[in-house]
């Protein structure tokens, strides 16, 4: 059995944290200064992370080889599994020719595409974060706008940046489900908090959206709409948080900002040929003066319907049941962790669910959408052939961030650095969102965040004095602004926006967006924990 030090330096937490955050530290480099391609820059991360897991922490080798493994397994399924089978059902609406016909329908709800952008991106790319998560939202987000005439690097950066708000409660709410499971706080209690938290969000990201579309002519312009939307996403995401369903957050809001967005008579004014010029490429000059057949536009709408039914059906609790019935889990081999309290760590176990996952419900919709739309089979499996090696680079990457997040969570160096940050004392309130962004900026998922951190946050807040809830939902609210910066979804954003090896080039572009939302999240924890108190319920 292996048992995790925190401070295997010296016996110092900080000399160890300061070691502890080398693996990260060296992929950011590598992607934003040196601008190395991203799987080449996951695996010196990984050789990295491996070395530190050996030599400083004292973990077997097998065992560090054996960990890398299964963070590898882990990107391979569930998470590529979702971004492979949802570029697929988007290349065979590209080959029947339906997708032209969802982006002229996007083009007659607005023509403006600063509007277009806020519906794609922010309310389309929230509903699928709400069914599915785990960087479909990215990965159809940016292809759609790129069908739509942006250029691919604007295109995969509002994907990026607008999938924040909706990540809480992303994946029918699986991150605050399991911040509820690993702390003991009452999951509507969670819920509630994190439902006053990135609501505020919602406020700033749709305003941001159109400065990075269109600079300050596109806030100047369009600054009503913007805001309009992101208080009907906001409104809908705290009501229902508080008072419904955590589960259902995210459906509602996304719905909200769309419902906002098409009855706005602001939203709806035709756009000034110069703005077009200025933010599309010579892509989207098709003339939306032909009527459609509305069968056609039914069945262009149909593959995004059925995964919004499919998904939705796949959580009505006796389906859900059954789907979790096929799932299986077993002891991964060569793994033997304990936690420092000497409490085996359950990343020791590994778990296959092969019908209650996101890409598995998604290839079902993908095959009833073949269907649908009568695509022979020859042509279908040639289309994820195309996929998967189109994919090819992303998958390497993903995988190799993956690995590389295991071995730095189960030789122990991510835990040192959580009790590095939450040493802070009563700095914590300021931190603790912090804790929650680094989780997510590593392992690229608000739920692994809220396992790795969620405990370790009520353990400071109690030594701090501060209040265990509001610090444990901070976690969850700070970890959705490190998805952007994420190198997996960084990858997502690169293979479906067509953009091979350009992962430092978007990290650059991303960045500030990211540090920036987080200040105003420490800021409104802060405020939460003193003289903004009465927010909390």
């Amino acid at each position: 059995m292996f048992v995790q030090e925190l401070a295997p330096l010296a016996g110092s937490l900080g000399l160890s944290a300061l070691v502890a955050v080398l693996p990260l530290a060296v992929v950011l480099v590598l992607l934003g200064v040196v601008r190395m391609r991203a799987h080449h820059a996951a695996l010196i991360g990984l050789l990295v992370a491996l070395v530190i897991a050996v030599a400083v922490y004292g973990m077997p080798v097998g065992q560090a080889i054996s960990s890398g493994l299964q963070g590898a397994a882990f990107g391979l399924f569930p998470i590529m599994w979702i971004v492979v089978n949802a570029l697929w059902i988007y290349r065979i609406t590209v080959r029947t020719g339906h997708f032209d016909v969802l982006r002229r329908s996007f083009g007659r709800v607005s023509d403006d595409p600063r509007i277009q952008g806020l519906l794609i991106a922010f309310c389309f790319g929230a509903l699928m974060e709400a069914l599915a998560g785990f960087g479909a939202p990215v990965a159809i987000s940016s292809v759609m706008l790129v069908a739509l005439g942006f250029t691919p690097v604007r295109a995969a950066v509002l994907a990026l940046v607008a999938n924040t708000a909706p990540v809480a409660f992303g994946a029918m709410g699986t991150p605050v489900v399991t911040l509820a499971q690993v702390t003991g706080i009452p999951l509507d209690t969670v819920s509630s908090i994190v439902g006053r938290q990135t609501p505020l969000l919602a406020l700033f990201v749709p305003l941001l959206l159109v400065i990075i579309i269109d600079g300050k002519r596109g806030l100047r312009e369009t600054w009503v709409p913007a805001l309009v939307c992101g208080i009907a996403f906001g409104a809908v995401q705290f009501a229902a948080s508080n008072f419904v369903s955590a589960q259902l957050a995210d459906i509602g809001a996304a719905l909200a900002g769309a419902a906002a967005l098409v009855v706005l008579p602001a939203a709806r004014k035709p756009a000034r040929e110069e703005v077009r010029a200025a933010v599309l490429t010579g892509t989207a000059t098709e003339t939306l003066d032909r009527p459609e057949d509305r069968g056609e536009v039914f069945r262009a709408y149909l593959p995004y319907l059925l995964i919004i039914v499919i998904f939705s059906i796949g959580q009505i609790g006796p389906v859900k049941k059954l789907l979790d019935s096929v799932t299986w889990k077993f002891h991964w081999a060569g793994l033997h962790v304990a936690a420092p309290s000497g409490k085996p760590v359950s990343g020791n176990t590994f778990s296959l669910p092969f019908l209650n996952t996101g890409g598995t419900l998604v290839l079902i919709a993908g095959i009833l959408t073949v269907l649908a739309l009568r695509v022979t089979a020859r042509d279908s499996v040639a289309e994820y052939g195309a996929t998967i090696k189109e994919l090819r680079f992303a998958i390497l990457t993903v995988t190799g961030v993956l690995a590389l997040a295991y071995v730095m969570n189960l030789s122990g160096q991510t835990t040192t650095i959580g009790y590095f940050i939450a040493g802070a004392g009563a700095g914590l309130a300021f931190l603790s969102p912090v804790l929650g962004w680094f989780g997510v900026a590593v392992s690229g998922s608000d739920t692994s965040a809220n396992a790795l951190f969620g405990a370790l946050q009520v353990t400071a807040a109690h030594q701090a004095g501060l209040s265990a809830e509001l610090l444990a939902s901070a976690n969850s609210s700070g970890g959705v602004l490190g998805k952007m910066i994420s190198p997996q979804n960084l990858s997502i954003a690169c293979a479906a926006a067509m953009l091979p090896g350009e992962e430092g080039t978007l990290l650059r572009r991303v960045l500030p967006w990211s540090v920036g939302l987080l200040l105003v999240m420490c800021l409104i924890v802060v405020g939460q924990s003193t003289v903004l108190s009465w927010m909390l319920p």
